[in-house]
């Protein structure tokens, strides 16, 4: 079983099947939204996505169709819907367990940000440092 949540804990969810390949999507929207240099995101089928809290969800249109879901208290984006789909699109930064699914690709670099550079290879560290 794969869960998540919202940072303040208002919202959990859990997936009972499989989900999508991930992607890092770098478009106008999405870093906007997230505040970050992209959004990693995966589609889950909705009959395997049950969530729990549903009533402090906040929502917004964020272009024709395309539905942005986020808890009202403390911001965290949930997911994304978009109009006549079974899946939605979940937001991978509220996962609480591993997917056990690896990233397969960045989408949408024709809209990155500047001073990201996806082949860039940066030192990692445990903590800050």
């Amino acid at each position: 079983m794969i869960t998540g949540s919202c940072l303040c804990g208002k919202i959990t969810y859990e997936i009972s099947g499989g989900m999508g390949d991930i992607v890092h999507c770098h478009c106008q929207t999405c870093r906007k939204a997230h505040g970050a240099a992209f959004s990693s995101v995966a589609s889950v089928q909705d009959q395997h996505f049950r969530l729990s809290g549903a009533d402090q969800l906040s929502f917004f249109e964020s272009s024709p169709g395309k539905t942005r879901y986020f808890c009202k208290h403390c911001g965290t984006q949930i997911y994304a819907k978009r109009e006549n789909t079974e899946h939605i699109i979940l937001r991978l930064g509220s996962l609480d367990s591993n997917p056990e699914v690896q990233a397969r690709s960045h989408i949408w670099l024709s809209q990155k940000a500047a001073w990201y550079d996806p082949a860039e290879r940066l030192p990692g560290y445990d903590e800050f440092e």
